[in-house]
């Protein structure tokens, strides 16, 4: 089976990073969300650590991130055939298969996902930094802080929902899942999902 090479180890390294550390400070945030899911809190050694550690473990998933994201964004600028696709994209989640535009290396869906996690991670990390106690939220106006909690919670609830959307499609997708686990993809599903970007990576190879 011919395979084309779609991500380096480095792109692979930098996503499972931003993928541990999202798990890690979703469950933490969680445990202060609501007392229901306080139990969180047991997987990071009690309250205390989890109010320590969920403020770094957001930090490195947004470096993380943003290494990703410098790397990735001109393939995520939207094209005048993303339009169509949109268009056309609940006939293609309803299993009917139209016949859809010629993706390049990101289809339009996974476009409007790269720059809804970039929204969201950039309010995610404004708002940290300013409810992080004891180093900045005591010196913020109380207002600021009740809005900031709740631009923090929405963004977080967002990104959760746009993550477990993801997750999805890349299960959906049969093959997609060894992009991130090789690094290639077989070269059948490449002509499928997104051939532009196959007959870019083949161009000029018998």
């Amino acid at each position: 089976m011919k395979v084309i090479r779609r991500y380096s180890d480095g792109e692979r390294m930098t996503h499972w990073v931003v993928a541990i550390t999202f798990v890690l400070a979703g469950l933490s945030g969680l445990a202060f969300f609501h007392p229901s899911m306080f139990f969180f809190s047991y997987l990071f050694g009690g309250g205390p650590w989890t109010k320590i550690l969920h403020p770094f473990i957001g930090l490195v998933m947004f470096f993380a991130f943003i290494l990703m994201a410098v790397h990735h964004w001109r393939d995520n600028l939207m094209q005048p055939g993303d339009a169509e696709w949109r268009a056309k994209a609940r006939d293609l989640l309803m299993g009917k298969h139209p016949q859809m535009p010629e993706a390049g290396k990101f289809n339009a869906g996974q476009k409007m996902l790269f720059w809804v996690l970039v929204i969201c991670m950039a309010v995610l990390l404004a708002t940290g930094v300013l409810l992080w106690r004891p180093w900045i939220a005591p010196f913020v106006p109380i207002v600021l802080l009740r809005v900031a909690v709740l631009l923090h919670a929405v963004a977080a609830v967002l990104l959760i929902v746009s993550v477990i959307g993801h997750i999805y499609m890349a299960i959906w997708t049969k093959g997609s899942i060894r992009a991130m686990t090789r690094g290639t993809v077989p070269e059948g599903w490449a002509k499928m999902h997104h051939p532009a970007w196959y007959r870019q990576m083949t161009q000029g190879k018998s």
